[in-house]
């Protein structure tokens, strides 16, 4: 019978209640490994990318090329996310949020791990290459090895790490442009500061909630490092309000119409007000009430950008 793991209580040195791990199955355990939930609203970015791209050419979205490009783009998230989860497995033994995954829970090998992450992250820039074009294969692997190199390894460094891996968090949409258009344009740098602007107030939120798992782990993420939470919310404000200018753009670029153009302005401040309303409690990061407040800040986040993408979809200018 294998031990169950104990935690040690903090302050006192005694053992705490033990932690109980999650059953899981190999194919569950994939998921996790690959973090396909995340992978899934990358994906979706990338579509849009490639949606708004494919409207500026003239030619139908539903192509092999979508496929190929979102299929590539994929799994070369999943890659990197696997490797990522390879260099933190030690990290995540110590978070309860991640402590269950597969590598630190110990059901799955490193060299599993290892394998199937290089495998992923060298196949999905290849196939790229392959079936759309070279241009957006580069930029897909050079992305994920931004991700593992730079901001991996920054995370237990400083907080500007958020800063840096918003850079390879934003190419999705890029990449789903390049895919059809082969090559950068003005259109494609928006779509790319939209996710860009709006990662600090998503990820920030989760840091908050999570603040106490990030801090028994090492990681400096903002509200680590500041427990009054001063500068947490001086930097979600300020992203979260150039997001809203941002967010416009397309329609000044005729991308979009005139419904998106209001139906961007409104998300835009649904999305400040959540920000605002964090704001106005006052509350420092160690606050445990706070946290109530960081979580539906986070629940916003996560129905503002595929909302905002699916608006742009679906009033996307034609020429």
């Amino acid at each position: 019978m294998s031990s169950v793991p104990q935690r040690l209580d903090q302050k006192t040195g005694a053992s705490a209640a033990p932690v109980v791990l999650k059953k899981s199955s190999l194919f569950g355990d994939y998921l996790q490994l690959f973090k396909v939930r995340v992978t899934s609203l990358i994906v979706m970015t990338a579509w849009a990318g490639y949606y708004m791209g494919a409207a500026k050419s003239g030619v139908t979205s539903l192509t092999w090329t979508l496929l190929n490009a979102l299929v590539g783009i994929g799994v070369t998230c999943a890659g990197s996310a696997a490797l990522n989860e390879v260099l933190e497995h030690k990290i995540d033994a110590l978070m309860r949020r991640t402590r269950n995954r597969p590598l630190p829970a110990g059901r799955m090998s490193l060299a599993t791990g290892i394998t199937a992450g290089i495998l992923a992250t060298v196949l999905g820039p290849l196939y790229l290459a392959l079936t759309t074009n070279v241009l957006t294969g580069v930029l897909a692997f050079s992305t994920a090895a931004t991700y593992l190199a730079f901001y991996t390894p920054l995370k237990r460094v400083s907080p500007i790490s958020t800063f840096v891996g918003a850079f390879p968090g934003a190419m999705p949409p890029l990449l789903g442009w390049t895919a059809i258009r082969g090559r950068m344009e003005i259109e494609a740098i928006f779509l790319f500061l939209i996710v860009f602007f709006w990662q600090f107030p998503h990820f920030q939120a989760i840091a908050w909630m999570y603040r106490e798992d990030y801090e028994a782990a090492g990681i400096k993420m903002l509200p680590v490092v500041d427990k009054a939470g001063h500068s947490v919310i001086r930097q979600m404000l300020t992203y979260c309000s150039t997001l809203i200018s941002v967010s416009l753009v397309p329609t000044l670029l005729r991308m979009t119409g005139k419904i998106y153009l209001f139906g961007a302005l409104a998300l835009g401040l649904a999305f400040l007000w959540f920000v605002f309303r964090l704001a106005r409690t006052n509350l420092p990061t160690t606050s445990p009430d706070s946290r109530k407040f960081a979580r539906q800040l986070l629940q916003a986040s996560v129905l503002y950008l595929p909302l905002l993408f699916a608006l742009m979809m679906l009033n996307v200018a034609r020429s």
